[in-house]
């Protein structure tokens, strides 16, 4: 049984789970979500088919499109279901193949706790 959680989905009027890094530390709360979603992109394989699914064409991607990245295909799906496991990608079984996308809003809430740094 995993111990992950899911980051919560955002809908577009509902403000992101952190701060941006430069606002103010994050609560203990706050840190476990914002890790959870880095540590399912700190692997190189889950960034590759993180990065395929949001820059496919159309906004989802089947994974028989994204499965060549250099690991079998047991990995591959390993790799997007840690991925979904941390609310980045959401998925649809349309006939026999899964077909992945991510949320516009997890995008957002990833470039709002990253947040712009001015000079």
């Amino acid at each position: 049984m995993s111990n992950t959680k899911a980051l919560p989905l955002l809908e577009a009027d509902v403000e992101p789970c952190c701060p941006p890094l430069t606002e103010r530390p994050f609560t203990a709360e706050e840190a476990v979500r914002t890790a959870a979603m880095f540590k399912a992109l700190g692997d190189p394989v889950r960034l590759r088919l993180f990065s395929l699914v949001a820059s496919h064409e159309g906004g989802e991607a089947c994974v028989c499109d994204i499965s060549d990245v250099g690991v079998s295909q047991p990995t591959v799906s390993h790799h997007l279901k840690k991925l979904k496991e941390a609310g980045l990608l959401a998925s649809e079984r349309r006939g026999t193949w899964v077909y992945y996308r991510v949320e516009p809003a997890v995008l957002a809430a990833m470039g709002h706790v990253l947040g712009r740094v001015t000079a």
